[in-house]
This record gives C-alpha cells, structure tokens and sequence, in this order.
C-alpha cells in the first residue's frame, strides 16, 4: 500500500486554506511539550553539526520550479557573488527537484537531464566551488520524487556516495511518493528511511548538511506526531522543513503574502522545538518575487531572521531590484538571523493583527520584532518586562531598516507600522 503523494503546489494549497479558516491572530498551535523537545548535541548518533548558524543560500524550486538547468542555476550563482549577497552568506546553491533523468543509469546510478545539464553534477558543483559557494542538491526518501523523478529508496548508500564524489556540500530530502507497508504507522516509516538517509550521508565521510523535509508531511497530524517527528529529524539532519510550502512565482500576489504569514505563525510556535544548530525551516524567501510590495518583502526577511530561520531565496537573483537587493543584503538584519546564541525568537504578546517577538542575543542585546499583519496602519508596544528584556535606566532602540536609533526607558513602541509591516529593533540596555 503506498502512502499518496503530496505535490508541493497542493501542500502549498493546503496551508493557503488553512490560514483562510484562521482568525487574525496566530494560529492556536498547542505549546511543544518538554517530551517532545529535539534531543540535544550530545544525543548518541547525532548527526554532525555542520550548521551552527542557520543556512544561507539560494534555491531554484519556488521561482522556477522544473524549469531549472545548468544555465539558471549558474546565472544566479554568479548574481550572488555579483551582488555582494554571496560575501554577505547567502553561499548554498541548491537545485531543486527535476534535476535528474526519468530512470536511473545501467548500474542503478542517478543520472542528470543531459538536456538541463549537458556538463553533468559533479561540473556544476566544481563551479560553484570556484565561486566560494557551496553546492546543493535535492531528492527523496520515497520511491519517487514530488515531480516523479527516481527516488533514493533502497538507493541510499549509493545515491550518497554518488553526491560525494559531485562534491555535493548540502542535501535536501524531501519525503513524497513514500510507501507504507500494512502493520506499520507513517511515522515509523519516516524514521526509519530518514534515518537510513542520514547513515549513508555520514558514512560517506564527506560534511554535507543535511535537511529533513519530514515535518512537512505531518503538519495535520496533530501536535504529539508532528511534535515528534521534528524531534527525531534533529537527531538526524540540521535542520527540516517544518510544514506547508511557500507559494510559488506563478501565485497571485495575495497568495503569496497568504503563504508568508501562514508559514510565520505556524513556525513561530515552534520556537520550543528549535536549538542552537538544529533548525526550523518555514521555507523560502520570496524577496524580489513579484507583487509583493516593500513592506511585504521587509517583512518576511525581518521575522525569518528572528525566528533564526534559514535564509534562502528563491527568486530571480539577476533580477533584484535595488530595494530587494537591499533587503536581502541588509548586515544588521542578518547578523540577527545567524546571532551565535541561535536561540529562536519567541512570540512574547499577540492581540489580532499585531505580534510581537523577542529574541535574546549573545552580546546581551535582544531583538524585538513588531508585526501588523493588518490591512492598516496602527501602533504596536510592549513594555521591557513583558519583552523579557534586563532591568535597566534606559534601553536603546535600533531600528534595523532604517538605521534610526531612540532611547525608551520602559516601552518599546513602534509608531504608525504600515500594513504588512514589521519594525525589527536591536535593543540594548543602558
């Protein structure tokens, strides 16, 4: 019997539905339970921390999805360095599903698309490398991939020695197409291919990041199995996708801010589940996508780098606009996102539009992000205590945007936050 599967545009729809049928406030996700915390570094048999910051790169698949060749993938590589994005961390190049040919090789071998890529993987990953990026690829822990491309089931000491040998430096595992025998529950057979997945990457004795795609799949299932199956994926790999996919390029633009905001409130509350090293991923960037307008953009890249969420975008990067540019190179910003405490920021007051998160950092500074996700401007405050913020005379108030600094001595208040908008301050105390 085999578990049905999911494409990536209908679990994109699923949770498009889903914020439909929400209120205005965040999705009321149970707390994660101590029980179902991810194990912590020291676990037996953890997988190598080889994130210790959240990744930064660039993905094809929301922009381009099967379109992808080597020509797309290495124009983008070559926008990242041109840009000044690749020096500011955005280093992983990833291509996305429908890389590879229809069947596997004579030997049972994974074969590129000689038509998408005539130079072959193991060319494209040495030209990422003499940019200074890292090479990233995709496949899946079923029997096919999402766009019904071979699987590495039963493949996966093969496949992973095979990304080795390209000089493959990240992989990212879906989980579509996986059969579930009779007598065995969908998680168990999760566990057990990621697992075998995770091995094969370790034995390879080559660092390659790994990210579960796992979660995504049991985002319905109820907070006890969904809790538990990001558990187990941060023994496993480095980070996981935690549920529904951002929308893609060809959505309408209402669709796509949908997405941001349901992917934020469903990856806000899982704060509890996230550690240093091991990462909630709520999926991609969409900054320079378009229709989104500036605020939206700034939005997104200002509660992913609270939430220490992995900043990978997935647009035309030789299409930037100055302001996208901008926003996605923004230092101050980033340097929230990979803060070496890697502590996710955690919703600290929430009242209809307005949520307000705070994020301790290793310096003793925090970072407090004020959303409205509204249709109107409006004013959003929370007092120092409330914020988790040091007792102190006065604190100082950074505005990350706009570079502006005030000094407050109880209230953190952002003024008149426009529709769709975020302020993200660095505060420090005095």
């Amino acid at each position: 019997m085999s578990h049905p599967s999911v494409s990536r545009i209908g679990r994109t729809l699923a949770g498009l539905t889903a914020v439909a049928a929400c209120s205005a406030g965040l999705l009321a996700a149970t707390a994660p339970t101590s029980a179902a915390r991810a194990s912590g570094p020291q676990h037996d048999g953890q997988y190598p921390n080889l994130a210790p910051t959240p990744p930064m790169g660039w993905n094809n698949w929301s922009y381009y999805m099967c379109n992808v060749s080597e020509q797309v993938v290495l124009g983008n590589a070559r926008a990242l360095v041109r840009s000044g994005l690749a020096h500011r961390g955005y280093r992983t190049v990833t291509v996305d599903d429908c890389w590879m040919a229809k069947k596997r090789g004579p030997k049972g071998e994974l074969l590129p698309d000689k038509a998408k890529f005539p130079h072959g993987m193991a060319y494209l990953g040495q030209q990422l490398h003499r940019m200074g990026l890292k090479f990233g690829i995709y496949e899946d822990v079923g029997t096919r991939t999402c766009g019904k491309y071979p699987g590495s089931l039963g493949h996966f000491p093969q496949d992973a020695k095979l990304f080795a040998r390209w000089g493959v430096d990240y992989l990212k595992a879906d989980g579509c197409n996986v059969p579930v025998p009779k007598g065995q529950s969908k998680e168990q057979v999760y566990h057990d291919l990621y697992r075998q997945q995770s091995r094969a990457l370790r034995a390879t004795g080559r660092p390659i990041t790994f990210s579960i795609s796992a979660p995504a799949y049991f985002q319905y299932n109820g907070d006890k199995v969904w809790h538990q199956v990001i558990g187990w994926s941060a023994q496993l790999g480095n980070l996981w996708r935690g549920g529904a996919d951002i929308a893609v390029q060809q959505s309408t633009p209402a669709k796509k801010w949908a997405s941001i905001v349901f992917n934020f409130r469903y990856n806000a509350n899982l704060a509890d589940l996230q550690q240093p090293g091991r990462w909630n991923d709520p999926d991609f960037l969409l900054v320079g996508d378009a229709g989104l307008s500036r605020s939206e953009m700034q939005s997104q890249m200002s509660l992913w780098a609270i939430m220490a969420a992995p900043l990978i975008s997935s647009t035309d990067l030789g299409k930037l606009s100055p302001e996208a540019r901008a926003i996605l190179g923004n230092r101050e910003i980033i340097a929230v996102d990979q803060d070496p405490l890697g502590v996710q920021g955690h919703i600290v007051q929430q009242d209809g539009d307005g949520v307000v998160l705070a994020k301790p950092l290793k310096n003793g500074d925090h970072a407090i992000a004020l959303f409205n996700s509204g249709k109107t401007a409006r004013t959003l405050s929370i007092t120092a205590g409330a914020a988790g913020l040091p007792e102190a005379g006065s604190y100082r108030l950074r505005d990350l945007v706009t570079g502006r600094t005030v000094a407050t001595r109880r209230d953190v208040i952002a003024r008149n936050i426009p529709p769709h908008g975020t302020v993200l301050y660095r505060v420090t105390p005095h």
